[in-house]
Parts: C-alpha cells; structure tokens; sequence
C-alpha cells in the first residue's frame, strides 16, 4: 500500500485478483449439514469432496442437541461454518488440517479414543 490511508486502484485491482486465484485453489464449503443417522456434520467442499466429523470432537458443538447441529450456516464465503444457538464457529481449512477448536480444546483429552493395544510379537 502507499503512504496515504486509502489503497489506490492497481492495489485493490492486486488484491481483487488474489482472492480470485485463492478462490479457485484452496477448497471451501459449499454446503454443510448435520446427518443425524450418521451423528456427523457433513461438510461438501468445493472441490467436490465431502468432510464429515462426529460434533463431540468440535469445540462449542459438544453436548449439542441434534436440531441444534442441524441449524449450521456457511459462512465468509465458505472459509467458516456457524452454529447461532451455540455460538460456535469452525474454521473450514482448520477442520481440514484436522483441527477441531483452540489449542486447550485440542489439548483435552475427552473425545479422544484410546488406542488398541497391540499384541506382543516380532513386528
């Protein structure tokens, strides 16, 4: 940007230009839901595919009721997912890198399965 408070044409031309090449290269969501049989939030992405998770991993969507997890909302132009009643947010490219709330959140270890024990043996 230049010295003065206001960005000129060729620099909001630029940035207009990245968003667009951002938006065709990094997924987002198109649409989200929550499939109640399956007890997942179902995400379907732009690039075509889907990515589901169980709400007691998300911070903020722990002990939501069903209605409650159906009422999600895509927002920022797909980068986030809403829930009004809860007031919990999501990051979509969070979710994607497997991230599920803060640090602390990520941190607990509720939710979390333990993992099977493996047999003694030479492998």
């Amino acid at each position: 940007m230049n010295d003065a408070t206001e960005p000129t044409d060729p620099e909001i031309d630029a940035a207009l230009a990245c968003g667009a090449a951002a938006r065709l290269r990094e997924p987002r969501a198109a649409t989200a839901r929550y499939d109640a049989a399956a007890a997942r939030v179902v995400v379907e992405l732009t690039n075509g595919c889907t990515l589901a998770f169980p709400p007691r991993l998300a911070q903020g969507l722990e002990g939501a009721t069903p209605d409650q997890l159906a009422a999600v909302e895509v927002q920022g132009s797909g980068y986030g997912l809403h829930w009004e009643a809860l007031d919990a947010d999501l990051s979509v490219p969070g979710l994607m890198a497997g991230l599920f709330g803060t640090a602390a959140h990520m941190a607990r270890p509720a939710g979390r399965r333990p993992r099977p024990q493996r047999p003694a043996g030479p492998c």
